[in-house]
């Protein structure tokens, strides 16, 4: 190990996967502090990383501007792809650590001559890695561990394991003018309220999210029992969803949904006194800003995807004989999701209370 000098990553899914990567990335770096670190990402992730520093350097690989370039005109994919790969190249890494589960990622690093290609091998895709960890899905451990496995094949010793966001003092700036602005201060009670759950299932985004209509009761329960300031808070595309949150509140809250960037959600997140969410990318954003969260999980398994480490944080989930139904990537085709809505306000409540 100590002899490699450049080491790419690529991890092109979601918020949640990139941040379960900065265990292994800081764990490299304390091994061999002198190791250049490159990431292929996808776009959505790109801000999280462009000023990590412990990251040189970032390639955006967005699959689906690809996909869409190849439909319109093969020639400009061929000069896109071209293009890419030519960056890529220019680096010079000495080996890749691909968690990508795409046979593609392997195939375009053996091309442009990454001698050493480790990672997993995902339905056959890992036959261009040079070493490889057979994997069927990620079960019954959290996927970080899954990542930290994967430094034993390159002789790397396991010292951290918490979850790294870097939020510089323009971003707490933000949140202290943003609280200034709606006559907050960290003399309140402030508690984030999450409704959404970030990008990461698309249109299925709503089988993961606790019904509006239980937040509004515990927001509002919150209010009344522990005179909590609660701030609702999420990406613009869920500003529809924290707003519905709000008109069902008989008491006041704060919006902020729709109004941050991922670092400045981090930032706002420091100041509460714990977050309310869904599983999601938002979790463990504020899991990596060291908020202390209260999370509420339906089909998917918190063992898994839960907040990582676990201290100074509560998990809400339904232990129903059916959950947790999303498995090997795939989740079962469910219409009652009762994993979620049988989960009581008083049960969240309950664990709020915990924390404060």
């Amino acid at each position: 190990m100590k002899s490699l000098q450049k080491i790419l990553i690529a991890n092109i899914f979601g918020i949640g996967d990139v941040l379960f990567t900065t265990p292994l990335i800081a764990n490299i770096k304390a091994h061999n502090p002198q190791v250049q670190i490159g990431y292929i990402c996808n776009r959505r992730t790109e801000s999280l990383l462009a000023n990590h520093p412990k990251i040189n350097r970032v390639f955006v690989y967005e699959r689906d501007e690809f996909n869409r370039l190849y439909k319109e005109s093969k020639f400009r994919f061929l000069k896109k792809t071209q293009e890419f790969l030519s960056d890529v190249k220019k680096e010079q890494y000495d080996m890749l650590i691909d968690i990508s589960l795409s046979g593609f990622i392997g195939f375009f690093a053996s091309v442009i001559g990454i001698k050493r290609r480790i990672g997993f091998d995902y339905k056959q895709r890992g036959r261009f890695l040079t070493e490889r960890i057979v994997l069927k899905g990620y079960e019954n451990k959290h996927v970080v561990e899954y990542y930290l496995d994967l430094l034993e094949l390159i002789d790397v010793p396991i010292k951290h394991k918490q979850l790294e966001l870097f939020i510089d003092d323009h971003h707490r700036n933000w949140a202290d003018e943003f609280l200034r602005a709606n006559h907050l201060n960290e003399r309140d009670v402030l508690i984030g309220v999450v409704p959404g759950g970030g990008a990461s299932w698309g249109k299925d985004a709503n089988f993961k999210r606790w019904p509006a209509a239980k937040y509004a009761k515990l927001a509002d329960k919150l209010i009344e029992n522990t005179h909590a300031k609660i701030i609702l808070m999420g990406d613009s595309r869920e500003e529809e969803l924290c707003r519905s949150v709000e008109k069902l509140m008989t008491q006041d809250a704060v919006m902020a949904c729709g109004q941050t960037t991922i670092h400045q959600f981090a930032a706002l997140a420091q100041r509460c006194r714990l977050m309310i969410v869904n599983d999601g990318g938002p979790l463990h954003i504020a899991v990596a800003a060291q908020a202390r969260t209260v999370s509420i999980f339906g089909p998917v398994d918190e063992r898994v995807y839960g907040p990582y480490p676990s201290q100074n944080h509560r998990i809400v989930a339904r232990p129903l004989a059916c959950r947790p139904c999303y498995r090997q990537f795939r989740r079962a085709s469910c219409d009652h999701v009762s994993c979620l809505n049988l989960i009581e306000v008083d049960e969240v409540f309950e664990k709020v209370k915990e924390i404060l």
